[in-house]
């Protein structure tokens, strides 16, 4: 009878213990298989969505010049924004604000964001001359994805 429950309780454990290895095997795996590229064009990684298009080595070579190109005068948009978000913070620390002055500052910074914009509407039509229109098809997609949370079509009703 001891033999039994013990031979009974060894198998349940052995079970057990293949059961959570699988279990943390296949949760590793999903996580590092199904881990999804950064889609967005504007990533601070070495990853940007040209890359995921086929593209040939000489569309590449025209991309990445255009990329580097475009991420520079980013850079230095970006650089603007922050200074001028931070001279607002200091503005609304003062112990009596300055209202008119903050708007300002508001201002300013919104009118980098639309500059930062427009860069990122010249860099997409400049970016489509060099693709295919298969490619340029990629590319909407990607785009579309990647402003949609990483869903193909709109949240939204197109009727």
């Amino acid at each position: 009878m001891k033999g039994k429950l013990l031979i009974v309780v060894l198998t349940l454990s052995l079970v057990v213990n293949a059961s959570a290895v699988a279990t943390i095997g296949y949760h590793y795996w999903r996580n590092t298989c199904f881990a999804p590229s950064a889609p967005c064009p504007l990533n601070q990684e070495d990853h940007y969505l040209y890359q995921d298009l086929g593209l040939s080595p000489e569309q590449l070579a025209k991309m990445a010049s255009l990329a580097g190109s475009f991420h520079r005068r980013l850079n230095g948009l970006e650089a603007g924004i922050e200074a001028k978000r931070n001279l607002l913070i200091d503005r609304l620390e003062e112990k009596k604000i300055d209202l008119p002055r903050t708007e300002a500052i508001r201002k300013e910074i919104a009118a980098f964001q639309d500059e930062v914009q427009k860069e990122v509407i010249a860099h997409i039509a400049e970016s489509k001359k060099i693709m295919t229109p298969a490619q340029q098809k990629r590319f909407i997609e990607l785009l579309r994805a990647s402003s949609n949370n990483g869903q193909i079509h709109s949240p939204f009703s197109k009727n």
